[in-house]
This record gives structure tokens, sequence and C-alpha cells, in this order.
């Protein structure tokens, strides 16, 4: 293993989507971990414990993911760039903190490695129950970027990315990966450092005296401050002014949830990503995420054989969620057909989004392995009347 001096694995390798997923840390500019151990996630943080001495940063193995999802919030205030990593019960534990992350703006990643649940579940199995708690787990209302690999190449190039909309965006990101794609060891091609686009912290410019924690800014993002660089700064859940100092007011809170939502909504052209396949002319269009888009795409091959003009739609983005352009094919086509592994999340948005311009079919499992190609071939069918 041969890395150059920023910390960047170049080259052609063999990875998992864990192991490549911590190498997108740290080309990302990682510095900082703190992870609790937990199927299928660990294999990011054990390799990443190995790699960052090397490269002068840290990581931490806490007491649980309580721990772990504070800790790498004090690490961003005083000047690292850090991610944590879990799985189901393990996200669960962590929405208070997540909360905490979108509310003192603070730019973070939380990968989770899903598996089957509720509870214990299915620790080495699959799924993709934890979607919408992405989006909706801690209370309030704040807003949320979900990024989704389905190989182990995107695991690094989205979790580099992951970083970005993190550092641009000033708000807690989520890589949403599964068992799967966690597991599965495929060709990674990780390019020369100097290629890699990677965001820097938006620093303030501002002499200690003047500096606003949350002042107002063009693009509704404040810039930040480093603890021990001379600036004063309070850090709280409680809602608060643009000095960081609680301000329980209706018109505080309603000036900070606004700007918190319209920061993302604002940059949704650059945050959203979809891939499509054919969807021009198709009458059926199969819309997913993760892993399942690669069986989904089995089923799209057997369909067209068929003669059926089926396209395809991938969720590289889930959360912000591609409202407008869900609905303009909802117009235009006989049927979105959506397979996933949980009882149908994603679904519901879709079904929401189309606004009952036409048939939306879920094709829902419950986890522990992937679709039958088959299942999704029926559904493809009876959206397209056949």
């Amino acid at each position: 293993m041969h890395a150059d001096p920023t910390g960047v694995l170049t080259g052609t390798h063999f990875l998992n989507g864990d192991q490549a997923c911590c190498e997108g840390a740290l080309a990302g500019g990682a510095r900082f971990s703190a992870g609790y151990p937990i199927t299928p996630s660990t294999e990011i943080v054990e390799r990443f414990s190995k790699r960052i001495p090397t490269i002068g940063g840290v990581f931490i193995q806490m007491e649980d993911e309580l721990a772990a999802s504070i800790a790498i919030q004090g690490a961003v205030w005083a000047g690292a760039k850090a991610f944590t990593v879990t799985s189901g019960p393990g996200f669960s534990l962590m929405m208070e903190h997540i909360g905490l992350a979108a509310m003192t703006e603070t730019p973070c990643v939380f990968v989770d490695v899903q598996r089957g649940g509720p509870s214990t579940g299915l620790p080495t199995l699959p799924a993709q129950g934890d979607m919408m708690q992405a989006r909706f787990g801690s209370h309030g209302d704040y807003p949320c970027i979900a990024l989704c690999p389905s190989s182990p190449q995107e695991c690094f190039t989205l979790m580099v990315r992951a970083m970005n909309l993190a550092e641009e965006f000033r708000t807690p990101v989520f890589l949403m990966m599964d068992e799967v794609v966690g597991h599965m060891t495929e060709r990674v091609q990780i390019p020369p450092a100097e290629t890699i686009a990677v965001t820097p912290r938006k620093l303030t410019d501002k002499a200690p005296g003047e500096f606003r924690p949350y002042e107002d800014s063009e693009d509704l993002v404040p810039p930040m401050a480093h603890a021990g660089e001379g600036y004063q700064f309070h850090v709280t859940g409680l809602t608060h002014d643009e000095r960081g100092y609680p301000s329980m007011t209706p018109a505080t809170q309603a000036k900070l949830i606004r700007r918190l939502r319209e920061k993302i909504t604002r940059g949704m052209d650059r945050i959203t990503q979809v891939e499509e396949d054919n969807v021009d002319g198709a009458e059926v269009v199969v819309v997913s995420y993760g892993i399942t888009m690669r069986v989904a795409q089995r089923a799209i091959k057997l369909a067209r054989a068929e003669g059926i003009a089926v396209g395809g739609m991938r969720l590289v983005t889930v959360w912000p969620f591609p409202e407008e352009r869900i609905h303009a094919l909802a117009g235009r086509v006989r049927a979105l057909v959506i397979p996933e592994l949980n009882m149908g999340q994603v679904a519901l948005e879709v079904e929401r989004c189309a606004r009952g311009a036409t048939q939306v079919i879920p094709v829902p499992h419950a986890g522990a392995t992937v679709h039958d190609p088959q299942q999704i071939l029926d559904a493809i069918r009876k959206g397209a009347g056949r």
C-alpha cells in the first residue's frame, strides 16, 4: 500500500466498499474519526485506524455510538474534517447528535452501512430500511443531504463528495451504503490527489472582536472559526442568534429554521444527482438506488428483450429528493416502478411527487438478501399493461 504525501492511495485497487469509503474519506480531507464497532461498517474505521497515523490524523474508538457522534463534532470545531460510521442500531443512537450537528451547522459526515432491522435485526445481511430515518430521524425541521453508492468505486467518489458537501453547506451529510455494497470487492480507480476536488472550510476573515459565528451571508452559510485561534463563540443546540447565544423567541426561531432549510433548497441544482438510462420515450421507468439499482439493471434488460420500452433512473442523491424530475417523468410514462430493500419507504416519496399523474408500483423486500430480478420484471410488465 503506497500513498502520496496527502494520504491519497492512488492507482487501481481491488477494494470492498467499506475500504473504498475509508480511502474516499482520506482523499476528501478527513483527519479525524471516532467510531464504535458495528457490523457491517467496522471495516471502514479499522482501515482508517491503520492509515491515519501515517498522514497526521487521529482515530479514537469510543465507548458507544453516542460518544462517537459527538466526538467528531468537537473535532470539527477544533479544525478537523471528521466523520463517523455505523449501522442501524448505532444510527438510532446517533440521532440526537445528528440534530445537534444540524442546529449548530457542524460540517461532518455520517456513514450508515444499512442492515436488516428493526432492533438488532440482521447484523450481517443487507437492507435499505434507514432511508426515512436519515431524513426524519432527529426531531424538528432541518435539512438533509444523503448520497447512495451502488459500487465500491462510488463508495470512494461519493465519500469525497459527502465531505465536500458538508463543508460547502455547513451541514451533516449522510452516506447511505448497504451491506452488499459495503462488502463486495471490485476494481476501484483512485486518481492522483491533485485531480481530486476538495472543498476547503469556509473560514471567517474578520477579527475576533467582529466575528459572529452565525451571521448572515450571501449564500446563507456562515463562515466558521476554530477553537483555540483567539475567537470567542458559543455553540449550543438551543435556538440562537448570530452570536450563538440562546434566543428563544418566535422571531429568532423562524429566522434560523428558514435559513437552515433555504441554504439547502437554494443549492438543489448542485446537490441533487440522478442518473437516467433511456427514460425518453419509455413506457415504464424503474427508480432505484444503492445495490437495488444493480439488480434492477438485469430486470430492465429482460424487459427490453420482451419489447417493453423501459428506462431506469438511479437516485445517487436521495435527499434532497428530486421532486420536480419525478413529477416531470410521471406525466410522460405509464408507470414508475420502485424496488427497494424495505417495505416501501422511497416509494412513498415517488408517489407523493408523482401527484397522481401515473401509477406507482412499489416492489418491497424485507431484506436479508436482494431482489430476484423476476420480481422487478413482473412489476415492469404490470406497469406496461402486459
